[in-house]
């Protein structure tokens, strides 16, 4: 029996309703503002709040009031990626066929979504965070200046954004990375990430599984400014504010313009369709003999519990690779 979700209408509606993303714009210094405000849930991220994401940087892209976009984080984090628990029926074996037509704004019962057992049931998905309107690069094609406001974890769909964002401004505890490298062993920003830190260091990242600290991201020429905590928003302001008072809204399009085509001859959409495609082999990945590998599915989702088996993976790794800042004070 398929298990359907709800109707994309009715998620972006709920992230509305419940203020999990803010948008706000001052006209007179042609500063915009996204704010993830779910702190409970360290701002993850669900279909709903992707979706309108997207939407909210479609518009400040249009609006002749807006020259510089600011995206940061309510709460002690910018953001620790998508949630995972909207995702459990995808990823379990025990759920059956699941239509994930919402994701792609669908919401035509007379629509059939592929089932579990193709190619196609991850494939399109995933081929789909390659599009704007899903809210995973939208920043790629935003033509005005965006900049991201890093502190604690940066992980997941919010190191998607920092992939994407022209400049990052952190605060000094934030660590950087992605899960899915633990549990998967990919996610839809490989080659933008691959561009960004460096083949080396991203291949570091990306083999061990660890988190990389603002300083190092820094170093490697990822991250812009580094800052105490208590600095953070006025270094974000003083960011925002100097590229409010640069060159006018058209020559900001022409700048952005051309670095859109130098990342394209650099090959920013295809890695993504690469990323997608290599995504979509995660039905033919078998697990090693004798290997405890964690595997998202009823395992995470329905025995162990989520929260158990991140915690439990993570005191595996040294203190100072631990994904948690609680965990890396444990011996």
């Amino acid at each position: 029996m398929a298990v359907e979700l709800r109707d994309h209408v009715t998620l972006k509606q709920e992230a509305l309703d419940n203020g999990w993303i803010l948008y706000s714009k001052d006209p007179a210094t042609k500063i915009a503002t996204i704010t993830f405000n779910r702190p409970d849930k360290q701002n993850a991220m669900n279909i709903g709040m992707r979706q309108l994401y997207g939407e909210f940087i479609h518009k400040a892209n249009v609006d002749d009031d807006v020259k510089v976009l600011v995206i940061r984080g309510e709460g002690n984090n910018f953001g620790a990626g998508g949630d995972l628990p909207e995702q459990a029926e995808m990823l379990s074996e025990s759920s059956g066929d699941v239509s994930l037509l919402p994701e792609f704004g669908i919401d035509d019962p007379t629509v059939k979504y592929p089932p579990k057992n193709s190619f196609r049931f991850i494939h399109s998905l995933v081929d789909q965070y390659a599009k704007a309107p899903a809210g995973n690069r939208s920043l790629q094609e935003f033509k005005k200046i965006s900049i991201l406001e890093t502190k604690g974890y940066c992980y997941g769909w919010h190191f998607y954004q920092a992939a994407d964002v022209d400049l990052i401004v952190s605060s000094d505890d934030t660590l950087f990375g992605h899960p899915s490298f633990r549990y998967v062993g990919w996610a839809p920003r490989l080659w933008q990430w691959a561009e960004t830190m460096g083949v080396r260091k991203f291949m570091e990242m990306l083999f061990t599984g660890r988190p990389f600290t603002a300083a190092e991201m820094y170093e490697i020429g990822f991250v812009n400014s580094v800052v105490p905590r208590d600095k953070l928003e006025e270094e974000t302001m003083k960011y925002a504010r100097a590229c409010a008072t640069s060159r006018p809204v058209d020559t900001v399009q022409v700048q952005k313009t051309f670095l859109e085509v130098f990342k394209q001859h650099k090959g920013e959409y295809m890695g993504s369709l690469v990323s997608a495609w290599v995504e979509g082999m995660l039905p033919a990945v078998r697990e090693d003999k004798g290997m405890d590998d964690v595997v998202l599915g009823d395992e995470v989702f329905k025995e162990r519990g989520l929260n158990n088996v991140v915690k439990d993976v993570d005191m595996l790794y040294p203190p100072e690779w631990r994904l948690a800042h609680s965990n890396r004070k444990k011996p």
